[in-house]
């Protein structure tokens, strides 16, 4: 089987030469769509429901105390599926669009003009179960990466306060905010690439026959198990440097922007 793409940089000339900038932006409506359910839940939420487990688990509050990882982490995973939940029909349209190729078919092939068109197909060939197709891989993907990603920057911030404040690195500086959100995205890539892989794989397959599910995939687990199985455990890592240069940069500027909104509402609201 000849494969489309080899690597990144191999990716990009050939979409770009093929289908110009037009191509590499494909999905990138339902993109931001995405992002805003996603990141809106799970950021908004995550101080609020630490809160409530620290209270619930040591009766202070998240402020008081050094960081719990556990409990972090739990907050996090909690976040993060509740926003994949509510942007799931997003994403299944951008993985979709993106997968899309006059030149190089990868999976099947979907072709929606547009994010609504996308949308009102959907609806149409399987109701809202179809929208929500996928969800349960994009959930433990979300779960997963989000549990890794808020928890590490935490304790991370925690840590580069603590020991470098003598050298101007304390818990309000921007520098601090980099650092730790530089070391967060390369351990949330780690994590989060074969959840990335499945929820791909589960949202690209076409219907069953009887239009109930995926053709390939039942769930995330015999998704996990057939990829497995069939090509081998480093599978789950394609497309991790690709990945990487996507969640790194995003991952800095997040919590970079994050920490000078808080501080601005803190001083001024």
């Amino acid at each position: 089987m000849v494969k489309p793409y080899n690597n990144v940089a191999q990716a990009f000339w050939v979409i770009g030469k093929n289908e110009g900038l037009r191509g590499l932006q494909k999905g990138l409506g339902p993109g931001y769509m995405y992002q805003i359910m996603l990141n809106g839940t799970r950021l908004g939420f995550y101080e609020p429901v630490k809160s409530v487990l620290y209270k619930a688990f040591t009766g202070q509050s998240s402020d008081s105390q050094r960081p719990i990882i556990p409990l972090n982490v739990a907050a996090g995973g909690m976040c993060g599926m509740a926003g994949a939940a509510l942007g799931s029909p997003f994403f299944l349209v951008k993985t979709r669009m993106q997968s899309a190729s006059n030149f190089a078919a990868v999976g099947f092939q979907h072709n929606y003009t547009s994010s609504l068109d996308g949308l009102r197909k959907i609806w149409r060939d399987g109701g809202l179960r179809g929208l929500y197709r996928g969800m349960d891989a994009a959930m433990m993907r979300a779960g997963a990466g989000s549990s890794v990603q808020l928890a590490t920057y935490d304790h991370c911030k925690s840590y580069i306060s603590r020991n470098l404040a003598h050298r101007g690195y304390n818990d309000n500086s921007v520098g601090t905010h980099f650092l730790a959100s530089m070391i967060t995205g390369f351990f949330v890539c780690t994590v989060m690439n074969p959840f990335d892989v499945v929820s791909t794989r589960m949202y690209n397959q076409k219907s069953s026959a009887a239009g109930h599910g995926g053709a390939l995939y039942k769930n995330p687990l015999q998704c996990f198990y057939k990829t497995v199985s069939t090509e081998g455990f480093f599978s789950l890592y394609k497309g991790f440097l690709a990945h990487y240069l996507r969640l790194g940069p995003h991952t800095i500027l997040m919590f970079v922007f994050v920490e000078q909104i808080k501080a601005f509402g803190k001083k001024y609201i």
